[in-house]
């Protein structure tokens, strides 16, 4: 028999490999003798990063770069020699859960260290760099990315701008003349799960703004300050990138590298399956287990078992996600390639201990899932 345990990460708790082992220690108790194939599994969120080096054999390595507010952070990202692939996850570098809750500033916040990472790639000599962009803590329409490879962003008297969304409502001029031109021979594609605009009702600042430590007011002169910065670009570009699909994602990471990385968007999830070989490892496969620690409506937008299920079909495999919780109309997913779904809690508790329990809890729940399809085999 073989099981293919492809999860992605209970968020607060455990990353998608410890999942998927955690999985694989259940199932094991019952079928002593199956094949189990771990294979992490991301969406293009944190976490995207371990999981596609973890199941492609790739080599992760350390770069001090500067933080979202200025600080140093070490920061890592993925090499897979092979294919002289560069995985970067821009929350490494840039992410939310770098800033505490009372100092998150989206007016001030920089993606500069994520050029860092893109600037380490490209001296290793990356051919291709697969751009994770969820999690962020920016509000900078990727400009600090840009400067970070030489991009020069002025304002009327010819100095540099200070960092952050904010201050490029006094952009004046670019000049592009030091933009690393090893950016036009490396193939980037961006993982990501949103397709917002960069401004508008529905745009960064407006959707994702609050949450990165933005006011109502701020929102208002963050959305003015990044749509100044997309008309430059436009003069600049001869095209203006700010209405199209994922323009808006991290903050507007995704027109930076849309506008002057020519990067292709791709759902997260594809991204991370091409690249950890699920589609071969399901394969001859009679059973995929996969999971996330909230299953609901909301998994039909992109996230990690929605991609399993979807690989996991075009073989005829049946799909069964272990969830920490069961939210509002995960049903939904039975007419989408998912044939049953169970939570992981045994009785009630609180988030802190399901969190804390999470290893026992899903060892023994697919050691449950085992005996039940056990049992059904043996009624044949």
């Amino acid at each position: 028999m073989k099981i293919v345990i492809a999860p992605d990460s209970f968020k607060d708790s455990l990353d998608a490999a410890a999942v998927a082992q955690a999985i694989a220690r259940g199932l094991a108790e019952v079928w002593a003798q199956a094949e189990l194939i771990e294979c992490p599994m991301a969406d293009g969120g944190e976490g995207t990063l371990q999981a596609i080096v973890a199941a492609s054999h790739g080599e992760l390595r350390q770069q001090a770069v500067r933080g979202p507010l200025g600080q140093t952070v070490e920061a890592s990202w993925g090499w897979l020699a092979e294919s002289h692939t560069a995985i970067i996850e821009m929350a490494e570098a840039s992410g939310l859960q770098l800033v505490p809750g009372e100092q998150r500033d989206a007016c001030r916040s920089s993606t500069w260290g994520t050029g860092e990472l893109i600037g380490a790639a490209l001296a290793a000599g990356a051919q291709r760099i697969v751009l994770a962009i969820g999690g962020s803590a920016t509000n900078d329409g990727g400009s600090g990315m840009l400067r970070a490879l030489g991009l020069r962003l002025l304002d009327a008297d010819g100095q540099a701008l200070a960092e952050g969304g904010l201050a490029l409502a006094q952009l004046a001029r670019i000049d592009a003349s030091e933009l690393d031109p090893r950016l036009a021979e490396v193939q980037v594609e961006v993982a990501a799960d949103v397709d917002n605009p960069l401004c508008g009702a529905n745009g960064a600042s407006a959707i994702f703004g609050p949450q990165k430590g933005a006011s109502p007011e701020q929102v208002t002169a963050l959305d003015l300050a990044l749509g100044h910065f997309a008309d430059h670009c436009a003069q600049l570009l001869g095209k203006d990138l700010r209405e199209s699909p994922g323009s808006g994602a991290a903050g507007g990471m995704g027109f930076a590298a849309k506008a002057f990385m020519d990067a292709r968007f791709r759902a997260g999830v594809e991204v991370v399956a091409e690249l950890a070989g699920l589609d071969t490892l399901v394969q001859g496969a009679d059973l995929v287990i996969t999971g996330e620690g909230r299953f609901d409506a909301q998994t039909l937008r992109g996230k990690t078992p929605m991609g399993v299920a979807r690989v996991a079909k075009r073989h005829g495999v049946p799909v069964v996600v272990l969830a920490g919780t069961l939210g509002e109309g995960y049903q939904q997913l039975y007419g989408h390639g998912i044939d049953a779904a169970f939570a992981l809690a045994s009785g009630p508790m609180t988030l802190a201990q399901a969190c804390s329990e999470a290893p026992a809890l899903l060892q023994a729940r697919a050691s449950d899932v085992a005996r039940l399809w056990q049992c059904a085999k043996a009624q044949r």
